[in-house]
């Protein structure tokens, strides 16, 4: 199916591994410029320039590289500066760490606030008028399957990503907005098989003593699909999101999980 979106322009922050780079994969599979953003300058260089090599539409589109930690002031500055008028934004910044609530200060949810909270809200700012202006606009904030299933241990990205999911829930069903050809919905991943996966596992194994491959193989039973999912497929779903054929689907939380939360709505 073709997505409609080719010679678009997305914004894919987090854009060197993972699921920001599926993101930034799929979009660049179907014709869309992408200007990806990363902290890590030889990460970075290193996925753009693969997905440059790779076959198809990917290597007849524009992609432009910015080094910037996107939840500050400057890193977002310099991701606007890298292209003037974005068709499609894809908000994505690390999680804050687990922990208990009586380990954090002000500092600690502030912090959390900033990154899974504001930073999304200032880039919607930025570039929501622009896509109102030309008839055309996806965003979408990547947050987490916690917004909708709270983990105990992940009490800072409970409560930021959950305010950012308020505030979308009231600015995506502004008929000004809706109305006008731009769509704002929140994609949450479960369990995918990434760094920061498996880091958790990682950790998990250490504190608990058990061999790392129990923990994986424990982990995965959890999930009624019995696997872990890839950033290639949360990267195909992220870019239906932004398709022409989903200019009527707005405000919503896409859980992708492979049937790992047990609730009925």
């Amino acid at each position: 199916m073709d997505l409609g979106i080719a010679g678009k322009w997305a914004l894919v922050c987090g854009a060197s591994k993972g699921l920001g780079l599926g993101c930034a994969q799929a979009l660049a599979g179907e014709g869309v410029n992408v200007v990806m953003v990363a902290r890590g300058v030889e990460t970075l260089e290193a996925a753009a320039a693969a997905l440059c090599a790779s076959a198809g539409r990917a290597s007849k589109v524009q992609l432009l590289t910015v080094a910037a930690d996107i939840t500050t002031a400057a890193g977002r500055e310099a991701a606007l500066a890298a292209h003037s008028g974005y068709d499609i934004v894809i908000n994505n910044a690390a999680g804050p760490p687990p922990g208990s609530f009586r380990d954090w200060d002000r500092e600690a949810w502030l912090k959390a606030i900033d990154t899974n909270m504001l930073t999304p809200i200032e880039l919607i700012k930025a570039t929501l008028d622009g896509m109102l202006e030309r008839g055309f606009g996806r965003i979408v904030n990547i947050t987490s399957s916690a917004v909708k299933a709270p983990i105990d241990i992940l009490g800072l990205s409970n409560g930021a990503r959950s305010g950012l999911t308020g505030f979308v829930a009231g600015l995506a069903r502004n008929p000004d907005i809706a109305a006008r050809g731009v769509t704002i919905n929140n994609l949450l991943p479960g369990k995918f098989d990434t760094d920061r996966l498996a880091a958790t596992m990682q950790g998990a194994a250490q504190k608990t003593g058990k061999p790392l491959q129990d923990i994986r193989a424990m982990q995965q039973a959890q999930i009624p699909a019995q696997r872990f999912g890839t950033a290639q497929e949360f990267g195909a779903v992220c870019a239906f999101l932004c398709s022409q054929q989903a200019a009527y689907l707005t405000g919503q939380n896409v859980l992708l999980d492979g049937g790992a939360y047990p609730g009925t709505y």
